[in-house]
Order: structure tokens, then C-alpha cells, then sequence
């Protein structure tokens, strides 16, 4: 699910953080899980189903009724669907009519804002297409790899700046790779501790890899490098290192330069 940042404006002398999909949030994964399950109920789904596909919101009797169901039953599945945050309600006379004799207003139901993107291993599509549209917009009349890298590079920095905050101030090398542990964990690159490097086994953006390799390498290598930078630390270096099955870059020691 994309939560993007708003755009308001910054005191003079602060740097602006670049909008853009926040990281993954475990809490916010276990409830579209918990979400996808409820739907395995077909009764449930097919609720689900009726109140998305209206135009306006309805009510237990016409969901009932779509379903072939008692209003009772009805009730109970919308309930829940509300209590999973999939459906909203909000109350109104259907009549029409106000004040004395005018009826209680109606429960009516419809779809909340949830979207529900799950996927295993994790894809952050959306990451993808966010970089790609700053890219485009930088005013060039079209998005280049070049363009694209320099794109994900600041969006790395601005992961390493805030990353870096939390760190000493002369960290050792094995708190760094630790950090960068975590930061690329939170985006779905599911990196793992090997060899004294740290190797990411899953590519969030894998089908579009597949069909663009060489732009989908560079952005995440420039998201890396960005990294490194907003870290402030020159003992550290991402690079690439194609392995099938995981994505083609790797973090690790820099080697000392003679």
C-alpha cells in the first residue's frame, strides 16, 4: 500500500525529504493478510464483491437480497468487513424525508480506502514507479537511465541521511552494514548477512528486472550508493555482482586503496 508523503513547506535551511512510498510496515502486512483471509469465506467475499462493484453504498437488505441470504446474515458478514477496515459505513434516510415520522437513517456500506497488495517474496512496484515519474518529471521531456539513477541515488541518500542520524558518530563498519541491514529490509530487498558482505535475496522490482535488467540493476545500485553517501562513510561500497535468484548487488567492506 503507497502512504505518500505530504508536501508542505520546510523552514529555510532544512533539507526537504523526498516524497515517495513509505517503507513496508509490518503491522500494515499482517492486516491485509488478516484481510485476505476473511475472504476465503465466500459469503463474506461475495459481500465484499457487491459493496466495491456499486456506485453507491448499500444497504443490508439490498446486499441480502443480492446474495440470496437472510438480512441477518448480511449484517454480520458487512460488520465484520467494517471491523477489518475493508468497508466504511455512514447512515442516511433513504426515504428522503426529515424530521418526525421520517424513519431511523439506514447503515450503508461502502468500500474504505484499503488496498489490498500482497505478494511473496515482496515487490515494491510502486517504489519503481514512483522513481520512474520524478525521473520523467524533471523536466527533459522523457525519463533516461541516467536520469532514473540519479533519481533512486537521492532517494538513497535520503534513507542514508536519516539512517546515519541514528548511528555515533564514528561508527565501525559492522554497525553500518547492520543499518544498511535494516533500511533495505523496510523496502523489500531482504538483505542477509554473509561473509562479511550483505547480499539481497529478493529484487523488489523482479518483473520488471526480468524484461529491463540493465535499468532495474542501475537503480538499485544507485539507491545503494545514495545510501553509502547518506551515511557518510567511505569504508562501505555497494556493487554489482549478478547472482540468479536474488538481486545484483551487494554491499560490502571497501577494500583499503593503496
Amino acid at each position: 500500500m503507497i502512504r505518500s508523503r505530504d508536501r508542505r513547506p520546510e523552514p529555510a535551511g532544512t533539507v526537504t525529504p523526498m516524497p515517495g512510498p513509505e517503507p513496508l510496515d509490518e503491522e500494515d502486512v499482517d492486516a491485509q493478510i488478516t484481510a485476505v483471509a476473511a475472504l476465503k469465506e465466500p459469503v463474506r467475499r461475495g459481500l465484499y464483491r457487491f459493496a466495491v462493484s456499486r456506485p453507491a453504498p448499500v444497504s443490508r437488505d439490498e446486499a441480502a437480497k443480492e446474495l440470496g441470504i437472510s438480512r441477518e446474515l448480511a449484517a454480520f458478514h458487512l460488520d465484520k468487513l467494517v471491523e477489518l477496515g475493508m468497508l466504511e459505513v455512514e447512515f442516511r434516510r433513504l426515504s428522503g424525508r426529515q424530521g418526525p415520522g421520517a424513519g431511523r437513517p439506514a447503515k450503508l456500506y461502502r468500500p474504505s480506502g484499503l488496498e489490498l497488495e500482497l505478494s511473496f517474496p515482496k515487490r515494491r512496484y510502486d517504489l519503481a514507479a514512483h522513481l520512474l515519474a520524478e525521473a520523467m518529471g524533471g523536466g527533459d521531456g522523457g525519463a533516461t537511465a541516467g536520469g532514473l539513477d540519479a533519481v533512486a541515488r537521492r532517494f538513497g541518500e535520503e534513507l542514508g541521511r536519516e539512517a546515519r542520524r541514528r548511528l555515533g558518530r564514528r561508527p565501525a563498519v559492522d554497525q553500518l552494514l547492520a543499518e544498511v541491514v535494516t533500511v533495505l529490509e523496510r523496502y523489500g530487498f531482504e538483505p542477509v548477512r554473509h561473509g562479511g558482505e550483505v547480499v539481497l535475496r529478493n529484487c523488489p522490482f523482479a518483473a520488471v528486472a526480468a524484461a529491463h535488467p540493465d535499468v532495474v540493476c542501475g537503480m538499485n545500485l544507485a539507491i545503494v550508493e545514495g545510501l553509502v553517501a547518506g551515511l557518510r562513510t567511505g569504508t562501505i561500497q555497494g556493487r554489482l555482482a549478478p547472482e540468479p535468484g536474488r538481486c545484483c548487488v551487494v554491499i560490502s567492506p571497501e577494500k583499503p586503496r593503496p
